[in-house]
């Protein structure tokens, strides 16, 4: 996947501790940064307030595929964009490249549930956040 199919992109700065035994980040490591990357983008974009707010974000499902082994000390930079909006969910792909690199190194699908904070129930993605999400919609 390229570059050009994100219009979004945040760096993150990769951590020893990102590393395993094997020399590269962990697979794990990247759900971090997927996860990072759209909450990010729903706080600054968005406005969600996960403090106080009445709607959060559950992820319900997620998953990477690697295409080639990034590690510490590099510097990464995470694409996010949407590629399926219903009434209370959404789903992200994020893409992981090196900086400059046209190609992603990892990209993740994540889906996001949006609940009503006091019953855990399904509710429509609030205004504000299906406005920020339509930003950055593939379609």
């Amino acid at each position: 996947m390229e570059r050009s199919s994100f219009p979004v992109f945040y760096t993150i700065n990769t951590r020893w501790m990102d590393n395993d035994v094997y020399g590269h980040v962990n697979n794990v490591t990247y759900y971090s940064y997927f996860d990072s990357t759209i909450n990010r983008y729903l706080f600054e974009e968005g406005g969600l307030d996960i403090h106080n707010g009445s709607v959060v974000g559950f992820v319900v499902s997620s998953h990477c595929q690697f295409r080639k082994p990034v590690a510490y000390p590099e510097i990464l930079e995470a694409g996010l964009r949407v590629v399926k909006t219903g009434n209370s969910s959404v789903t992200y792909e994020v893409g992981i490249f090196r900086q400059g690199d046209n190609e992603a190194s990892a990209v993740g699908q994540v889906v996001h549930v949006f609940v009503d904070r006091d019953s855990n129930a399904a509710t429509p993605i609030p205004g504000n956040l299906r406005s920020a999400m339509e930003r950055i919609s593939q379609s």
